[in-house]
């Protein structure tokens, strides 16, 4: 399975600076893990945590997830060195905190080379330039950083995130315009699993890929949310062979369950039954 292939339901933070908290994160049921040398790290243990995921990532054992790296910004004492080091670290992509534009990513991209870049879009002005990051040719996704630009933005918390929805959508467009992957934000109440459902819930039907977590605990919650369910994939099947049978007979339109499908609810019904067996696949390795 390509990285582009692989489910990003769960995105688990996992400070880089914790030694048990790496082990641990090698038996998780997270489709991703970034690796956090920023804002999990404090400053006087950055250089050591440089070096303590290193050697965690060197040891391996992290299977089939995603193996992402958040290094410090590029204009701070250790995002230089940061990226020098992510480049041989064995991970699928690096993760930069609060991009405000394309040049961020050529910075970044004249250092880490091949490495597919991320970006944390968590500032106005990044937001703003939301489409011009992603269509960046080395990005190969976009993370919300919601609890950053809520404070930037000088929003109230609303469990609906009303506040941040022009800037979660502009973001969302922009991936999907670009074709890169978008990851929802944090949800902090990370013992509130009603409200996770919830947030989850909509960050789905929004059109996110999966969902950024704080700790394990929320793990099963967002991997069922970004899933397809067992109705959505009966549907799908359904609806494909009903579309299948109406092409058969010379139409271009079947009915299923009283709503038209036309070649547009099939190709959305094929991308539900691959993620099914990609997540599947996932699950299996």
């Amino acid at each position: 399975m390509t990285l582009s292939q692989r489910p990003l339901r769960s995105v688990l933070y996992i400070p880089g600076s914790k030694p048990r908290a790496l082990e641990k994160a090698r038996s998780l049921p997270a489709d991703a893990i970034i690796f956090d040398l920023e804002d999990a790290v404090a400053p006087d243990e950055k250089a050591a945590a440089r070096t303590t995921l290193t050697q965690a990532l060197a040891e391996g054992g992290y299977g089939a997830r995603v193996k992402i790296v958040r290094i410090n910004d590029l204009a701070t004492e250790w995002g230089a060195e940061d990226a020098q080091a992510v480049r041989s670290m064995g991970a699928d992509a690096v993760l930069l905190p609060k991009v405000n534009g394309p040049a961020e990513l050529d910075a970044l991209a004249q250092i880490t080379g091949d490495l597919p870049l991320w970006a944390m879009m968590e500032t106005p002005a990044g937001v703003l330039q939301a489409a011009q990051i992603a269509a960046h040719p080395r990005c190969a996704g976009l993370v919300m950083g919601t609890n950053d630009l809520a404070k930037d933005m000088g929003t109230r918390f609303r469990a609906d995130r009303m506040p941040l929805m022009a800037g979660l959508g502009l973001c969302l467009l922009a991936a999907k315009a670009h074709g890169v992957a978008i990851i929802d934000g944090v949800y902090n109440a990370f013992r509130d699993d009603d409200g996770l459902a919830l947030e989850c819930a909509q960050g789905r039907d929004m059109g996110f890929d999966g969902k950024t977590l704080i700790h394990p605990a929320q793990l099963a919650v967002a991997n069922a949310a970004f899933s397809p369910s067992a109705e959505d994939v009966a549907l799908a099947r359904r609806q494909i062979a009903a579309y299948d049978e109406a092409l058969s007979t010379g139409q271009a339109v079947a009915v299923v369950d009283g709503r038209i499908v036309e070649n547009l609810h099939v190709a959305t019904a094929r991308e539900t039954l691959a993620k099914m067996e990609a997540i599947a696949a996932l699950n299996a390795e």
